[in-house]
């Protein structure tokens, strides 16, 4: 009995840190697209995530490997031996580089909570793969909270809430747009990346170290893009305050939570997890910027974490759900906080 209260608490430890990191990721995000006066370059904060979770994944292969020389031995051997390997997981990172940049532009945008709720359609994009990528089927009940999640996101989406607190102009449509974008790139990106992973033994780490340095490399191509001329012109790090460091440390953090959460906990734990995460983004978005609430909104919130849970209910067919988590190692908690 002391093994399983301890398994408990360390399921329950783990669950309240992965939703409380993306609760505030979500929120913190928010706050530094439409409040802070000097505006950061998105695609610079998304090229260093990508530094830190390489940083951070190369800590837990060493902690696994057992020594810094066998984990360089490792590297070489997947890395600089493997340009297959490398390619292929070039792929997912490019998938995902579009997303996390998408969660920028619809989180300046999009109230906090709006995104919250409207992210969840990640789950639909995901079963779709889900079952044309890797031919897996959903149940009745699965497809049923699938149909009640979009309705849900419909009535949060009918009439735009008012913000009071909010110092840049806001285009919702764009907002919607980007998220959108982020969705399916999720739902699709999460897919492939589970098929890559369940073709070979190598291990997940390997395989988030490939995504990552093909990912910094793209990233920065974005950079280079998007803002080449106003970061030579203003800096690399023109904007950064502590609250944008906080920003990109729990867009890291939040993928390595979430792999433990995925291990060690089911389906209905997590999505009371997301269904809490909701409940605490919408809160601060009321505190802190002044959002005022609809009946549409709250109706539609009752129905997408009402869909989330009964989505993840049945315990025979989680396989649809497991790929949506193993996702998030590679995006913000938005993709994963």
């Amino acid at each position: 009995m002391a093994t399983e209260n301890v398994s408990l608490l360390f399921k329950l430890y783990c669950l309240t840190v992965m939703t409380v990191v993306a609760a505030t990721y979500i929120v913190v995000l928010r706050y530094t697209r439409t409040v802070l006066t000097e505006m950061y370059f998105a695609t610079t904060a998304v090229c260093i995530t990508e530094v830190l979770k390489l940083i951070l994944s190369l800590g837990m292969l060493t902690r696994d490997v057992g020594s810094l020389r066998g984990t360089l031995s490792t590297l070489y051997e997947h890395i600089l031996r493997s340009p297959k390997e490398m390619l292929k997981l070039s792929i997912p990172s490019v998938v995902y580089a579009v997303q996390n940049n998408m969660a920028f532009v619809a989180l300046s945008n999009l109230d906090a909570a709006v995104y919250q709720v409207t992210y969840q359609l990640k789950i639909p994009s995901t079963a779709l793969c889900t079952v044309f990528m890797l031919n897996r089927s959903l149940n009745k009940l699965q497809w049923l909270s699938v149909f009640m999640l979009c309705a849900g996101v419909t009535l949060v989406q009918w009439k735009p809430m008012e913000t009071t607190k909010v110092q840049v102009t806001q285009n919702p449509v764009l907002g919607f747009v980007a998220i959108a974008i982020a969705v399916l790139c999720s739902g699709f990106a999460g897919v492939y990346f589970e098929k890559v992973l369940k073709a070979s033994d190598t291990s997940l780490w390997i395989r988030n170290i490939q995504m990552y340095i093909s990912g910094i490399v793209i990233t920065a191509f974005g950079v280079y893009l998007n803002d080449g001329a106003q970061v030579l012109e203003k800096g690399f790090f023109f904007g950064y305050t502590h609250w944008v460091w906080i920003v990109i440390l729990l867009a890291s953090l939040g993928g390595l939570y979430t792999s433990v959460v995925v291990k060690y906990t089911d389906n209905i734990m997590k999505g009371f997890s997301a269904a809490a995460a909701i409940v605490i983004s919408t809160a601060a978005s009321v505190l802190l910027f002044g959002l005022q609430l609809t009946l549409n909104f709250v109706a539609g919130t009752i129905l997408v974490c009402v869909s989330i849970y009964y989505y993840g209910l049945p315990k025979q067919n989680t396989s649809t759900f497991v790929q949506s988590e193993v996702e998030k190692h590679k995006e913000p908690l938005v993709n994963n906080v």
